[in-house]
Formats: structure tokens, sequence, C-alpha cells
């Protein structure tokens, strides 16, 4: 038997009404200044060293997105950096910028 969902009746409904409220949590890309950017690579770098955990806030897709994690590899060149996550404990590759 089949319970009746009024609600449910309309689904575009509510995919509409998702996008709408994604695109109100919506933040602008925070730009740096170099005295951060020092910052954020000394960070890096010394966490590198010390095999200590850190917090990487990053952007993604219009969110500020929080994670905590070990630094295993910063490739400067190639401006990424690699980290294992603290919760799965699986490699993530980020970009530096």
């Amino acid at each position: 038997m089949k319970k009746w969902r009024p609600f449910a009746s309309m689904p575009e409904q509510y995919i509409g009404l998702q996008e709408v409220i994604n695109e109100q949590l919506e933040v602008p890309q925070p730009l740096l200044t170099e005295e951060q950017m020092e910052q954020i690579n000394f960070t890096l770098v010394e966490a590198l060293h010390t095999n200590k955990q850190v917090y990487l806030t990053y952007y993604k897709n219009g969110q500020r997105i929080t994670e905590t994690g070990i630094i295993q590899f910063v490739d400067s060149l190639g401006n990424l950096f690699v980290f294992i996550d603290e919760v799965f404990e699986l490699k993530n590759k980020m970009r530096l910028s």
C-alpha cells in the first residue's frame, strides 16, 4: 500500500526550490593579499615537515569547504599539494590557487 504524499506531488517544484536555496548560499571567492599567501605557504611547509594536522578551508563551486588533514606533498611547480583526509584517510589533490 502506498502512502498518500500530498506535498510531494510536484517534484519539479522541490528541484527549483533547492536551486534557489543553493544560489542564496553562494559566497564570493575571496581575494588573498600577498601577506596572506605567504602565511599560507609558511603553514603548508611547516605542516609538511612536522606532519602536523591542519584545517584546510578552500573555495569550491560558490562554497567554502573546511576539511582536516595532514599535508603529504607540495608541488610548487605544478601548483598543487596532496593531503590525507582525517575522516576517510583518502589522498586528495588540491590546487594552490
